[in-house]
């Protein structure tokens, strides 16, 4: 193990009243990879935008190479060779991967393109990096964006490298190969540190883990000597079941058919193309793909929030035994026919909630139609609210909060929960645990199995194959708005799917 390549002592960060972080002691050595683990809102991110420059911490001291330093901003970060690879990336989609290396970069040699494009190709070739120089952002998979970053960071001498939650949008194999990189750099000296909620990656990954609960460091352990639960338990402060039951569909019947599905954005590009499959009741069907590959659209067709081209969707109603084709129909017109199709979308604020309206509100969104009188009644939503925040511990200072004020994870539990509580027939959730601790996770994994054991039609969107694959009976790969494969979840291998997510319709052997 390498010496320290940056150590924090007793870093303390506040928001008005809220504390991010408390007394924080960490140290990350050079040529190691430190995973950093906690629930939501423990204070990760905080933790590592200080580090970084975005943040400036209330008390404590940082040290680089064993000297105190002061960083204020990004800029003082890039002068003690630290570089942080953000969730959503920030590059320019017009320009390409080379003039996005350079872009800001102070550089001895002026913009001499040339020599930076070597520059490039010698990083590119020390650690494995695949990537055109001259192609635009706008022409890259997530996956090729992902390396632009990383390069552009080292283009600027980074060896104390920050990665936050770096694999949520890739596929096995891209995952793999980013960890084949990650390990090179770290024999070649330098400091890695990966936010993550993936606990099966951090086994894989890291040498050492550190627990943050709360804001506060909980300890570092030594990825070798420990396990899942054990990491579990350090995280939330109490042993948790990592087990996602799944029974056997019962009495399975077909709720929704989807025939030939095709939809084309105002631009005439093709989002869907001859979609087909069936959800069925009392069955969990799970969609993976690479992101904006057509999953949204997707949903957003059969719930009545996209414009079809053509195709079929066709409603089979358990209580009347009628055949309802919900094709052109509006999203209300959809409801009055007592079709509950519950859509927990990816934009959990700009779709799902209104932000300014507290939680009591934003339940009454759903159900305020059925009120027979000019005045509405707030008895039954603020009951459910309650509920919600009980049921699924929405940490909240009450039910009349505005939905904005609390973290992504409590309002992704108030939007599932509420969706759920409108007793749907087809439930459609997108992305629903994305961004959660692995409490909140398994909480929401567990109330998807209390609606199949409801006879419920569950259509879920993920983008954790791991999931994926505990939770679904059968898994639909979709690749470029098209379906590239149907399998067995109980029976498919991850590279299966990740094979299927990587190809298109048009690629099969048969066509």
């Amino acid at each position: 193990m390498g010496t320290a390549a940056i150590e924090l002592k007793n870093i303390t960060k506040t928001f008005g009243n809220v504390v991010a972080n408390k007394d924080v002691c960490l140290t990350v050595n050079r040529g190691e990879i430190l995973s950093i683990l906690g629930e939501n809102g423990s204070g990760k991110t905080t933790l590592m935008n200080m580090i970084s420059g975005i943040y400036f911490p209330d008390h404590g001291s940082i040290y680089i190479g064993g000297e105190e330093v002061m960083i204020k901003s990004p800029k003082d970060a890039f002068r003690y060779k630290i570089g942080m690879i953000h969730q959503h990336f920030k590059l320019v989609d017009v320009f390409t991967a080379a003039e996005n290396i350079v872009l800001g970069a102070e550089d001895a040699h002026g913009f001499n393109m040339k020599k930076s494009a070597r520059r490039i190709g010698e990083i590119s070739r020390q650690y494995g990096f695949d990537i055109d120089p001259n192609k635009k952002i706008y022409e890259m998979s997530i996956s090729e964006k992902q390396t632009v970053e990383i390069i552009k960071v080292l283009y600027r001498g980074a060896d104390i490298l920050i990665l936050d939650e770096p694999t949520a949008v890739l596929t096995p194999q891209e995952t793999q190969k980013l960890f084949k990189i990650l390990r090179r750099m770290r024999d070649d000296g330098k400091a890695i540190i990966i936010i993550t909620h993936k606990l099966h990656e951090v086994l894989s990954l890291s040498d050492r883990v550190s627990v943050l609960r709360k804001g506060e460091y909980i300890g570092t352990v030594n990825t070798a000597e420990t396990n899942e639960s054990q990491l579990t338990e350090m995280m939330v402060g109490e042993k948790v079941s990592l087990n996602i039951q799944r029974d056997e569909p019962q009495n399975s019947e077909d709720r929704l058919v989807v025939k030939n599905l095709n939809c084309v954005s105002r631009e005439g590009v093709k989002l869907l193309q001859d979609i087909s499959f069936t959800a069925r009741s009392g069955e969990i069907l799970g969609i993976a793909g690479i992101a904006g590959s057509g999953q949204r659209e997707l949903l957003e067709a059969i719930a009545g929030l996209q414009h079809l081209e053509s195709g079929e969707i066709d409603y089979h109603d358990p209580k009347s035994g009628k055949t309802e084709d919900l094709r052109d129909k509006t999203p209300m017109e959809i409801r009055q026919l007592g079709v509950r199709l519950s859509f927990v979308p990816e934009d959990r604020l700009g779709m799902g909630l209104v932000g300014n309206m507290d939680i009591v509100d934003n339940m009454m969104l759903r159900s305020y139609r059925r009120g027979k009188s000019i005045f509405l009644r707030r008895k039954e939503p603020k009951e459910l609210a309650e509920r919600i925040i009980e049921g699924l511990n929405v940490v909240t200072p009450d039910a009349k909060t505005p939905v904005r004020r609390l973290s992504g994870g409590n309002v992704q539990k108030v939007l599932v929960g509420r969706e759920i509580a409108a007793a749907p027939t087809v439930l459609m959730v997108a992305y629903p645990a994305r961004g959660l601790d692995i409490n909140s996770s398994y909480m929401i994994y567990n109330l998807l199995n209390e609606q199949k054991r409801r006879g419920v039609a569950v259509i879920f969107v993920g983008e954790d194959l791991d999931v994926l694959m505990e939770l679904c009976d059968r898994v639909m790969v979709i690749g470029s708005g098209q379906i590239t494969g149907t399998v067995d979840a109980r029976t498919a291998t991850k590279e299966q799917i990740g094979l299927l997510m990587t190809k298109t319709a048009r690629g099969d052997e048969n066509e």
